[in-house]
């Protein structure tokens, strides 16, 4: 078996390297300098992000394909775009490579990566690879650009808006649980249903056209995308814009699937979708005078909207349940003991 400490770091790059698309027009100076040079895109605006994925913390590569490790380390960028209604344009890449990572992980580690970054038009310009004692680590920066009034951000929510969320929930969550209790076993694949379930935690699709649609139309007042959870989202938006939210837990859109495995494990289902991350959909509020530019975003946005909950006034964000209110968690902690 060949690992990665067996090559140099040039034949290491030139592997990532023939993965991608050709370099566009605007890559004046790409992969192979000391840094990327850029055209600016005209009368537009940068957004910038950065997300790392570690191993240990946010996969275990005894149950996660290579292929799907890259795919989530470009996605979770991609996501935070989407929130911000950007358009992807350009990504750089640095990696902690451990000395006895095999070549083919490390292959399809590039290739996630390279197939997610074409999906979306994104150009892989620049980065980093060095050695790692630990654990792998994967690093990407991404870039979008969007109008300079068309931006997304957490704190335009205003009491009164209505709360919205895309796609369905828990999802991820009941995938990852599936995983874990599988493990790296050699037994039959899991049932179609399950395998849906274990597909959305391993392989996240950003939305990153609905927030293109979102940001186009000027549809949402305040957006964030679901890393870690519906529950720290509405916090995030609520401390942003100085809201409170009132959420109906009959409206939240749980996966059906999600909700059957919740169920047999004796779970709160709804619990579950309110704390469980790594779905990746949008959660943004809406004025309801502008609810019916919602239309368009929807059509065209790849994935269906629902209103879970409003607005308040009052500072607290609470979920509405069999005619009482509880606070809603705070929500997945990177720190907590």
């Amino acid at each position: 078996m060949t690992v990665v400490s067996q090559l140099t770091e040039r034949e290491l790059v030139a592997r990532i390297q023939q993965r991608l698309a050709p370099p566009p027009d605007w890559l004046l100076v790409g992969i192979g300098d000391d840094a990327a040079v850029v055209e600016p895109e005209r009368n537009r605006v940068e957004v910038l992000t950065v997300d790392a994925i570690v191993e240990g913390v946010h996969f275990d590569r005894a149950f996660t394909p290579p292929e799907a490790i890259g795919h989530r380390a470009l996605a979770v960028n991609l996501s935070d775009l989407a929130a911000m209604g950007a358009a992807p344009r350009l990504a750089l890449l640095s990696m902690a490579l451990p000395p006895s990572l095999p070549l083919d992980d490390y292959d399809g580690i590039a290739n996630g990566i390279a197939q997610l970054a074409a999906a979306h038009r994104l150009h892989v310009v620049g980065g980093n690879l060095t050695k790692s004692p630990g654990p792998l680590a994967i690093d990407v920066t991404v870039v979008g650009t969007v109008k300079r009034r068309q931006a997304l951000r957490r704190s335009g929510a205003r009491a009164g808006d209505d709360v919205y969320v895309s796609g369905t929930l828990g999802a991820a969550a009941a995938g990852l649980a599936l995983l874990k209790q599988n493990g790296a076993s050699a037994a039959a694949p899991p049932a179609d249903r399950e395998s849906a379930l274990v597909e959305r935690y391993l392989r996240p699709q950003p939305r990153v056209r609905l927030g293109l649609m979102l940001a186009r139309n000027r549809a949402a007042s305040a957006c964030i995308d679901l890393s870690d959870g519906l529950a720290d989202g509405l916090h995030r938006i609520a401390d942003a814009s100085g809201v409170g939210m009132a959420i109906d837990a009959d409206a939240l859109p749980i996966d059906p699937s999600a909700r059957a495995r919740f169920d047999a494990r004796g779970d709160d289902a709804v619990r579950a979708a309110l704390c469980g991350g790594d779905d990746y959909e949008l959660l943004f509020t809406v004025r309801p005078r502008t609810r019916r530019r919602l239309t368009a975003a929807e059509r065209h946005g790849g994935a269906p909207l629902t209103r879970i909950g409003t607005c308040t006034a009052d500072r607290l964000v609470v979920l509405q349940r069999a005619g009482a209110s509880t606070p809603v968690p705070e929500g997945y902690s990177h720190f907590a003991p």
